[in-house]
């Protein structure tokens, strides 16, 4: 797919100015771990990710432009306009064209398969949705409908067809049930994960401040079969602990104005609205 080509819509009534009433940026940071160990259990998408050859883009090597062109990329796709996204899928296309699986891997991979887009723009809408229900408690089924379609541009703003978006939540949650179970966290991936859990990548003193609670964080807002894979314990006490925490968030965050509520995103948006107009690179 070029920028040319028209992207297919939702047919929804929200836009990317009125969306932002219901997109939280904590929760980019809340959810942020736990949705890439998502993504990557599936063996496709994770392998993908570990072999690539672009190091510019692995956050064990740049994990502070992996985290900038991560929420870019969310910022572009839920507050972006079209131009935006068409500007933004060229870049990241530019970073996905080598990353595809060689004759003899044994998983095979191409980041330009939608079906594996599918999956991972799933896992973002999966944990937009947890955590907001979470935060803020259930939207109302007619908007919950809405932002669901609207969601859809988590996929098409890569090359995941409109129509390969279940068209409805209850679609969705039965897509995603039957697709949870079949991911698999081999020892492999297990060790990238646990890294990445553990903070392997910053020096020793912030690891040791912030490794177990990123740790517990993490753990919180996996689903349950994948905390089996990951082979963690949670107890009904952990997350009574976890609601208390996200309670006391949740009670300062919902009362601030709108553009502090969708902060970082509207900031990565900006900053890529003026890596283009300032010709840098946007990945």
């Amino acid at each position: 797919m070029t920028a040319a080509t028209p992207l297919p819509e939702p047919q929804v009534t929200l836009t990317p100015e009125t969306v932002r009433e219901h997109v939280d940026g904590i929760a980019s940071f809340l959810g942020g771990a736990a949705n890439v160990i998502m993504q990557l259990s599936h063996p496709p998408v994770g392998y993908g990710v570990m072999e690539s050859t672009v190091d510019s883009g692995k956050a064990s090597l740049h994990p502070v432009k992996r985290l900038r062109t991560t929420l870019t990329y969310l910022a572009v796709a839920l507050i972006g306009t079209e131009r935006d996204r068409e500007v933004y899928r060229e870049a990241v296309n530019g970073s996905h064209r080598p990353v595809h699986s060689k004759p003899d891997a044994d998983v095979k991979y191409n980041a330009f398969d939608p079906k594996l887009q599918l999956w991972v723009a799933a896992c973002l809408y999966w944990g937009i949705d947890d955590l907001y229900i979470r935060m803020h408690g259930p939207m109302e089924p007619e908007l919950a409908e809405d932002f669901y379609r609207y969601c859809a541009r988590l996929g098409t703003t890569l090359q995941m067809r409109q129509d390969m978006w279940p068209p409805d939540r209850e679609s969705f949650y039965r897509y995603w049930e039957e697709s949870l179970p079949l991911r698999v966290i081999d020892d492999t991936t297990r060790a990238y994960f646990t890294e990445l859990v553990d903070l392997k990548w910053l020096s020793p003193i912030p690891r040791f401040v912030f490794g177990r609670l990123h740790r517990f964080g993490v753990t919180a807002l996996l689903p349950q079969h994948l905390r089996d894979e990951m082979h963690m314990t949670w107890t009904a006490r952990d997350e009574r602990t976890y609601t208390a925490i996200l309670r006391a968030i949740s009670a300062v965050w919902i009362r601030m104005p709108v553009v502090l509520r969708n902060a970082p995103l509207n900031t990565c948006l900006a900053d890529m609205r003026m890596r283009r107009r300032l010709g840098l690179s946007l990945v």
